[in-house]
């Protein structure tokens, strides 16, 4: 298995996938500060989830790159992290016909602009920062693993809903 990480991401355009191509399908655009982390692992669970009904993206207000741990997480449960790149909210909004963004952090909610009339809905689901933890690998490991988690029943429980 290539490490996504260090051989970098390709993006949606670079796998094939063109905006023109999933536009018949609603975009949950998933933001948190930096586009590491939070925000990249619910972009690729919900394409995991339901990339079938919905296009996923995700950015961040002051981006960076997506975190090493992010990746190794995903990718032990299967989830397929090819796309994944860290991207800023200016490369999607006006770009992208967003019907849903969900905010993943209350600092990315204080810090974005006014997100409608780029998005039609606006949720915010705050889930801790697990690149802030700080100590061995294998407690950072963890706090990821729980993040990877808590995303993914927050998830299944709102396409259930919907």
């Amino acid at each position: 298995m290539q490490d996504a990480a260090r051989r970098g991401v390709a993006s949606s355009f670079e796998v094939g996938q063109s905006w023109m191509a999933m536009a018949d399908k609603p975009c949950v655009l998933f933001l948190c500060t930096h586009n590491s982390a939070r925000s990249q692992i619910a972009e690729a669970l919900l394409r995991h989830l339901a990339g079938d009904r919905y296009r996923a993206c995700s950015a961040g207000v002051d981006p960076g790159r997506v975190h090493p741990l992010t990746v190794r997480v995903l990718e032990e449960v299967g989830v397929d992290t090819n796309g994944l790149r860290s991207k800023g909210l200016d490369e999607m909004l006006g770009h992208a016909n967003v019907h849903t963004a969900i905010v993943v952090c209350a600092q990315a909610a204080e810090a974005c602009p006014r997100l409608y009339p780029f998005a039609r809905n606006v949720l915010q689901w705050p889930f801790d920062d697990p690149a802030r933890i700080e100590g061995s690998e294998e407690l950072r490991l963890a706090a990821f693993r729980r993040t990877r988690n808590e995303i993914d029943a927050k998830l299944r429980e709102w396409l259930r809903a919907g």
